[in-house]
């Protein structure tokens, strides 16, 4: 299977080696030995990539709207043909249990059935101004060449979900992918060669060198936008660059979602929605609740409840039917993982299950659940990232979301309660973009998907994520 993925860079509808012959050598979490080598493209080779999109956009731009929309839907149809292959594919550099990777699979697929529907749909307006004398002609208008910028923890969804609206708009994309998850990313250019996508309208370029690549990118006259999912740090980095040249930025950044559970929830729908909250592709996302505030009535039930559930979860190879959790993707990110849950424990939290790593081969972690954690213990303040829950116990609803809204990130929080009405006051006093009340999960194609304050600006999915590859354009005239 990783035989059959391409290995080089994707420029100009044509597969090339990097400019000076660098190679990034993709590893399997689960082994933690060599998979295959990719190339590595340099400064030079963004450079022919900007040059291969911009040529593109001419004819791209001015593609009907039911031609972008067949090739996005024939995308969709062959990727779910493939779902198992890309699937196996993902688990292999990724690290993520196959449960995970098929539904990323469906999850990534649907970005192209969505768009296909939407290209179809970019409106305009037309209406009198009030002096009455002319009409105002509002219209969208693609927004140009877009730098994708995408992180390892979904290498499909995070990919499809940045070109979906952007070639729906019009526009053509440079996509880098994360350096740990380059595979995927050079099958999905695969596949939109195979449909028909014209050379240059999609091009990709794995790099080690991100931020020489990236910066040449963005430094570029062509390039009109930057879309970027990954942590806050390198987006405050690329807001920087972006502000230079004055980019139009859509930037997905880290959360620390807050999973509160009130006294009159039902538990058994607050574990499994817990359970899905945290332990979707293993703990590694930025939906991932991060803090659990229990409400003191209920706290030992569910607790013990939600430990037992986590405890059942089978860990091993990504690829192995039956195993729930799969490996953390490198070792840096296992050992960050442990710090937090050490600095948690000497802080005075109980472990009720995991908490140790395990001695095998590959980047494992144990699914973990910490009780009577401190609000000052660094998870609390920090994205986990890996497969840790830990639960702080409260008696005061209001206390309970102002500490959820005590951090710098908004982007997900849940909420589990019976009474719908103070389910709803707690939502609307929470201060995040998106929130899952009684539900465990909130991404969905068809919705803005996106944060508030250090999680990020811009909206990505729903119609308002084509919207952000557009420029509106005013025509004033009178007849």
């Amino acid at each position: 299977m990783i035989a059959e993925v391409p290995t080089q860079l994707f420029i100009g509808g044509k597969w090339r080696g990097a400019d000076d012959e660098a190679t990034i050598e993709v590893i399997d979490p689960s082994t933690a030995k060599p998979l295959t080598s990719v190339s590595s493209a340099s400064p030079e080779d963004g450079t022919a990539a900007v040059h291969a999109a911009q040529e593109a956009l001419r004819a791209w731009r001015r593609t009907a709207p039911r031609v972008r929309a067949n090739l996005l839907r024939a995308a969709f149809e062959l990727m779910m043909e493939r779902q198992e292959w890309f699937a196996l594919l993902i688990s292999a550099e990724n690290g993520k249990a196959l449960p995970d990777a098929r539904a990323e699979v469906a999850y990534a697929a649907e970005f192209f059935r969505w768009y296909s529907e939407e290209a179809v749909r970019l409106d305009g307006s037309l209406h009198v101004a009030p002096t009455g004398d002319y009409r105002i002609i509002v219209q969208r208008e693609p927004i140009g060449v877009a730098v994708l910028v995408t992180p390892w923890n979904y290498p499909a969804a995070m990919a499809t979900r940045k070109i979906g609206p952007a070639l729906a708009a019009g526009c053509t994309v440079i996509l880098k992918p994360a350096s740990d998850t380059p595979l995927t990313a050079l099958a999905l250019a695969a596949l939109l060669a195979e449909i028909g996508i014209p050379a240059g309208v999609v091009n990709v370029l794995p790099s080690h060198r991100s931020g020489a690549v990236v910066g040449t990118l963005l430094s570029n006259p062509a390039v009109r936008k930057v879309s970027f999912t990954g942590s806050t740090e390198v987006g405050v980095k690329l807001l920087h660059l972006a502000a230079d040249r004055v980019l139009s930025s859509s930037m997905e950044l880290g959360g620390n979602a807050p999973f509160i559970v009130l006294a009159d929830a039902d538990i058994q729908s607050a574990v499994a929605g817990a359970m899905v909250a945290k332990m979707r592709n293993g703990g590694e996302a930025c939906t991932a609740a991060n803090r659990f505030y229990v409400h003191d009535a209920v706290a030992d039930e569910f607790s013990q409840t939600f430990a037992s559930a986590m405890n059942s979860l089978r860990v091993g190879p990504g690829y192995e039917e039956g195993v729930a959790v799969g490996p953390l993707v490198n070792e840096a990110a296992r050992k960050k993982v442990h710090a937090l849950v050490d600095d948690a424990v000497r802080r005075g939290a109980d472990v009720l299950v995991g908490g140790d790593i395990p001695h095998r081969e590959g980047y494992y972690y144990p699914p973990t659940v910490l009780d009577h954690v401190s609000p000052e213990a660094e998870l609390m303040h920090d994205e986990i990232f890996g497969p840790v829950a830990p639960i702080v116990r409260f008696t005061d609803v209001e206390e309970a979301t102002a500490a959820a809204n005590r951090t710098d990130y908004g982007l997900v929080s849940y909420v589990y309660t019976a009474d719908l009405a103070a389910g709803m006051r707690v939502a609307e006093a929470l201060e995040s973009g998106m929130v899952g009340l009684n539900r465990g999960v909130v991404s969905d194609p068809s919705a803005p998907f996106g944060g508030v304050k250090l999680s990020g600006l811009g909206r990505e999915g729903g119609h308002e994520g084509m919207l952000e590859y557009t420029e509106a354009k005013y025509i004033a005239t009178s007849w």
